[in-house]
């Protein structure tokens, strides 16, 4: 808490233009103690006179200091090694100065101090100590003296093995200061007073995660984004010992780096990993400005990428998310190649018409669903485009007027629009259901193979689930960097999404072969739906049950399931 030149891990939530900033290191502790209503976490409000951050309420921390990298500072720290800490922060060095960093702040700013005594005793502080303590701690304030200085004249030392790696964050792009803090959470000391330091920090309290987020609802504290998101989750845990065990079982820790982009309001909204609109914003808008939308808005013509273009159709539903996107590729050179022309909507097609920045040559489509390809028909009788695609499966939910001019093979690479777009053939939602990857752009136009915010039906006796799970694994071998899909917004780190969906399918074949064991005869698809998806609001069994057949099919096909009359019975 030096008082010169004094950098503060907070962020600035207003969009701003600025040249691209660093992040500073930065480390945060959320201290942690149980009362009969649960957990409070200890906060500090900060002062009106800083620059950032003015008058929120905070949780001790701040910027690395060049002394908590010093080998002196690191031979008094407790149960932690240099060589542990970076490896659990996943940096090469340096990750102990980022516990040595939170505990020097919390006793600069608070007085709280988590260290131990030369006879391997918490520290605990009677009032003649506080008040020594204090005035070192003003010396530390004002640069007459080390944090290490205040561990050796009081023969304490660092109780880093009292505090464990909870969360990681970074500032937004385009802030003029920028942090990349790790948050860390520990047992509150005992026997130690708080007091802030009446000069960064002008007030502090303990509160429930809830209550904390309450008061900041109805204006009565004001609280920065990232610290409302910390504390919605420190709601869930009922004791700090459940908190602690949390935060220190071994798992990747998801960074956390806000992003802005434009709400349905016109007003800067923020996302972060998992909110649907996160991977294109970081996309299409890397420096953090705030030009993207948080929303879909249909007919609206989106850059995803160089000439690249999306348009979503006015279809929204519980089946097709915001809507089908159709996308443009090309330029007023190479011509106009659409990806999936979507519903027969007049208004549709006229926004394809009309966001296509040359003539339409080319059309492609990912599969013959009723919301993909029926205006293929009205598109190429309006263009002369030459329409690309596999024929229809004679089932009534497939497009029967659609009629390919060229019918694509898996592998095959077409050269349409100044591109490279190959042909994965991935049935299993549909038997002709193919991806077209664009090389230049690592981009995958999926169609339904992988939909957002929703796992893909499969729906007999065109899908097929142990068909569909195969061709998932084809996307293994590919190089991809975004998916677009069908539905929703771009999606990043393909190969995770890959993975959770198989994860999710063998979770519900699971669920299905438990629901199975329940019954002691044969059972019928509505007997058994409830079961399988007790976890699926009743609303959704009707479309549940047509993947519900699917599994069934796969367990069939495995010889684990005997089906006869419309009925299904678990072999022993």
């Amino acid at each position: 808490m030096k008082r010169k030149n004094r950098h503060k891990n907070n962020y600035d939530e207003t969009p701003v233009t600025s040249p691209i900033v660093v992040p500073r290191p930065a480390a945060t502790v959320i201290l942690a103690r149980d009362t009969n209503d649960g957990i409070e976490v200890f906060m500090v409000q900060r002062t009106t006179e800083v620059v950032f951050a003015k008058g929120m309420h905070v949780f001790p921390g701040g910027g690395l200091d060049p002394t908590d990298h010093h080998d002196e500072i690191a031979s008094l720290c407790v149960g932690l090694t240099d060589a542990t800490a970076s490896n659990t922060l996943g940096i090469d060095k340096g990750g102990l100065a980022y516990w040595i960093a939170a505990i020097r702040e919390c006793f600069e700013e608070a007085g709280l101090l988590l260290g131990y005594r030369h006879d391997n005793e918490l520290v605990q502080l009677a009032e003649h100590e506080a008040l020594r303590l204090s005035d070192l701690r003003s010396a530390l304030a004002e640069n007459k003296i080390t944090f290490v200085d205040v561990l050796k004249a009081e023969q304490f030392r660092v109780a880093t093995d009292k505090i464990a790696y909870y969360s990681h964050w970074i500032t937004m792009p385009g802030r003029p200061k920028r942090y990349d803090t790790r948050f860390f959470v520990a047992q509150a000391p005992v026997g130690q007073v708080a007091k802030q330091d009446d000069y960064e920090t002008v007030g502090h309290r303990w509160v429930r995660p809830v209550d904390a987020i309450e008061k900041s609802r109805l204006g009565e504290i004001d609280l920065m984004f990232p610290t409302i998101k910390t504390l919605e989750s420190l709601a869930r845990f009922a004791t700090v010992q459940e908190l602690l065990d949390y935060a220190r079982t071994p798992k990747p820790k998801q960074l956390m780096a806000p992003r802005t982009g434009t709400g349905r309001d016109g007003k800067p909204e923020i996302l972060i990993p998992g909110d649907y609109a996160y991977a294109e914003l970081g996309k299409i808008d890397a420096a953090g400005v705030g030009v993207g939308k948080t929303y879909i808005e249909p007919g609206v013509a989106v850059e995803i990428a160089p000439n690249v273009l999306r348009v979503t159709a006015s279809n929204p539903g519980m089946m097709t998310g915001p809507g089908t996107n159709s996308y443009l590729i090309g330029s007023p050179d190479t011509g106009i190649a659409v990806i999936d022309p979507g519903p027969p909507l007049a208004e549709h097609i006229d926004a394809l018409l009309k966001a296509a920045r040359g003539p339409i040559k080319w059309i492609l489509c990912t599969h013959t669903h009723l919301d993909h390809s029926p205006a293929a028909l009205e598109l190429k009788a309006r263009t002369g485009a030459t329409v690309y695609g596999m024929p229809p499966p004679p089932y009534p939910n497939q497009d029967q007027t659609f009629a390919p001019d060229v019918q694509v093979t898996h592998q095959q690479a077409l050269q349409v629009a100044g591109a490279t777009l190959r042909v994965i053939h991935t049935p299993g939602h549909a038997s002709n259901q193919v991806c077209y990857l664009h090389e230049t752009e690592c981009l995958m136009f999926t169609g339904d193979h992988i939909m957002q915010g929703s796992t893909v039906v499969i729906n007999p006796p065109d899908g097929n689930m142990a068909t569909y799970l195969a061709s998932l694994r084809l996307l293994f071998d590919e190089k991809i960097d975004f998916l677009a899909p069908g539905h929703g917004f771009l999606m990043d780190k393909p190969t995770e999404a890959v993975e959770r969906i198989l994860v999710h399918r063998q979770d519900r074949e699971n669920k299905v072969v438990a629901a199975l064991r329940t019954f002691k005869q044969p059972v019928t698809l509505e007997e058994l739906v409830p079961v399988a998806y007790k976890d699926t609001a009743e609303k959704l069994h009707k479309v549940a049950m047509r993947s519900l057949f699917a599994h069934l099919q796969k367990l069939v096909q495995e010889q684990r399931v005997v089906y006869a009359n419309e009925t299904w019975l678990l072999k022993p």
